[in-house]
């Protein structure tokens, strides 16, 4: 069988719209054709450092158009990019760099504390910053003429219920299926002009990307989310759908008081979590569209969506499955379950994962038929419309961040007067959601709440760092000694 192929998306757009504007970042506006031009030089100058196809490159970089540059470039090359989420501390990046056996560490010198840490543990990768790396001369790239769609484009680690997080492997297929998923359920329109204040380090900001160059359309890319600017822009470049968790949702209607968006908005694609009733009446109120979406990593961004004209009468519900997809829900007993029976949700589509990197046995366990288990628990009304009721059954979601227990149970119990740990997830006005540790020490410790902070502050990203803590003499465990996280928030 032949192998399908696709045009490399950024030449093949270039061909079709080359005056039309692919970005506007801070006061500057690059058009399709500028893009490839300078894709293609930062192509010529990763190939003069010695990048090859087919290896894997580490992209530790913050929002910027240089950034689009880069990961545009890795793609042209065939480069397998891991995106590393910048928010982690420098041991969890250099697990990441070890467990992809990258060849390269692309970065920026915003980084230098993080560099001069992973340079001392890992001493035979070379480390490139953007500000080097544009300086070079450039060879003469050999970019990719079309994608295989099985091959491997990019690389998310996402958090594992084991403690270590998995790469999730996301070929061309799965991005440009993504991509016409997304297409057939918000539709597209000429004018459409995404804002991107979501990482480009996350499926969702890059997603955006991928379908900039698929639909030709314009993205106006934010370094951070701020809502002034994010309304100011909004107005300014006529845009028409932004992706956002419900914390930034929240802040712009507080923000916008009695004025609303202009008539050529046409979409928040809400993630991170379903919505607050009164969150989504005031934007109903102002007029203002809210898809609420159901996605992951292993999906390559929303799987499942709720157009706007369900939102109150499906209240809760993340949707049903966008075209190319399939959902469903497995009971205990393995079968597919009844509507309103709860079960682990699977979903199906060639957006979905071909497996994770360096782990056969996690991939087969995952992966059933071509349906992967999610590991969430949810139901379906007795129209299709899904309610998902714990996401990977203890993941905690802060401000659109998923943060495992496990993996932070795993630093605390590194301590030498931590005896035993369980954390779980409270309820937080601004965050939706804060980690929340119960711990028990060793009999002649005094060890404070705020040695815990300082001790989880060296291991962990700040967002999965425990914000309360409390002391127990024991942890509520089953007669098989396993811990039983949904018993932990009584204990505050």
């Amino acid at each position: 069988m032949v192998e399908q192929t696709i045009p490399n998306w950024l030449k093949k757009r270039t061909d079709l719209t080359p005056d039309r504007i692919a970005i506007h970042f801070r006061d500057s506006s690059i058009t399709f054709r500028e893009l490839f031009y300078l894709a293609v030089k930062t192509a010529g100058q990763l190939s003069e450092v010695g990048l090859k196809k087919g290896q894997f490159a580490g992209v530790l970089l913050r929002n910027h158009q240089d950034t689009v540059f880069i990961l545009l470039a890795l793609q042209m090359l065939g480069i397998k990019a891991v995106i590393l989420n910048n928010r982690l501390t420098p041991e969890e990046i250099i697990w990441q760099l070890n467990d992809s056996h990258s060849s390269f560490l692309i970065t920026e010198e915003a980084f230098d504390g993080h560099i001069n840490e992973i340079t001392g543990k890992i001493n035979d990768l070379p480390i490139i910053t953007k500000q080097n790396l544009f300086q070079k001369k450039g060879s003469s790239p050999e970019i990719l003429d079309e994608y295989h769609m099985n091959d491997v484009c990019t690389v998310m680690y996402t958090s594992g219920t084991t403690g270590h997080p998995k790469g999730v492997l996301q070929t061309y297929g799965n991005h440009w299926w993504s991509a016409i998923g997304s297409a057939l359920n918000l539709g597209l329109f000429e004018t459409d002009t995404w804002l991107c204040a979501v990482p480009l380090f996350h499926i969702s900001g890059y997603s955006i990307l991928v379908r900039s160059m698929i639909y030709g359309m314009t993205i106006v890319l934010h370094e951070s989310f701020d809502e002034h600017e994010t309304i100011k822009d909004i107005q300014k470049y006529n845009v028409t759908i932004m992706s956002v968790v419900s914390v930034m949702l929240k802040r712009m209607i507080n923000s916008l008081r009695d004025k609303t968006f202009p008539e050529t908005f046409r979409c928040m694609l809400l993630g991170g979590g379903p919505a607050p009733l009164s969150l989504l009446e005031k934007c109903i109120e102002k007029g203002i569209p809210v898809f609420q979406t159901y996605g992951m990593t292993e999906t390559a961004s929303q799987i499942v969506t709720l157009a706007p004209e369900y939102a109150l009468s499906k209240l809760g519900s993340a949707g049903k499955a966008l075209f190319p997809s399939e959902v469903k829900i497995v009971n205990s007993t393995g079968e597919k379950a009844a509507p309103f029976e709860e079960g682990e949700i699977y979903v199906k589509g060639p957006n979905v994962t071909i497996g994770y990197l360096n782990q056969d046995q996690g991939t087969k366990d995952s992966m059933q038929n071509g349906w992967l288990a999610t590991g969430d628990i949810g139901y379906m009304d007795e129209e299709g419309f899904l309610y998902v009721l714990d996401r990977r059954q203890d993941l905690i979601i802060s401000g659109g961040e998923n943060i495992y227990p496990a993996e932070i149970e795993g630093v605390l119990l590194s301590h030498p007067d931590i005896i035993d740990a369980g954390v779980t997830g409270l309820p937080d006005e601004k965050w939706g959601q804060i980690p929340a540790a119960v711990i028990v020490r060793s009999r002649r410790s005094k060890l404070s709440e705020e040695e815990v902070i300082s001790f989880c502050t060296e291991k962990l990203a700040k967002y999965k760092v425990p914000k309360k803590i409390i002391f127990v003499s024991e942890l509520p465990r089953n007669a098989a000694k396993k811990l039983l996280r949904r018993k932990l928030p009584n204990l505050f």
